[in-house]
């Protein structure tokens, strides 16, 4: 099987507030859904965009940039047999946020 990384960015979930609870119950039954399929690894959204960069020298710069056009907003991270498998659950998981979503094939950890 193969990791996939499914986001949005911040700022692309603009639905009205009153409809956030709407969008919660949605969304946590969608990972439900992927729980049970046993393919969910890991999700969660970002709790603020505050960023801190380590140089290769150690040398700390906090961010985030304001040249930056998109920054991350909430993940998921999904183990399916094909991108078709990934593209399904990212349809479920943007029809469920009320927002696009980005599908990225994740490097096999080569340490196993």
């Amino acid at each position: 099987m193969t990791r996939y990384l499914i986001s949005f960015d911040d700022g692309a979930m603009t639905f009205p507030e009153q409809e956030l609870p709407e969008v919660a119950k949605a969304s946590l039954q969608v990972v439900r859904e992927a729980q049970e399929a046993g393919v969910w690894v890991f999700g969660g959204g970002l709790e603020s965009q505050r960023a801190s960069v380590v140089a290769t020298d150690g040398t700390v710069t906090d961010g985030p940039y304001p040249e930056t056009k998109a920054v991350l907003g909430g993940f998921s991270i999904i183990d399916v047999p094909s991108r078709e498998d990934a593209l399904e659950w990212a349809a479920r998981i943007a029809a469920a946020c009320r927002c696009a979503q980005e599908v990225r094939e994740i490097m096999p950890d080569q340490t196993v």
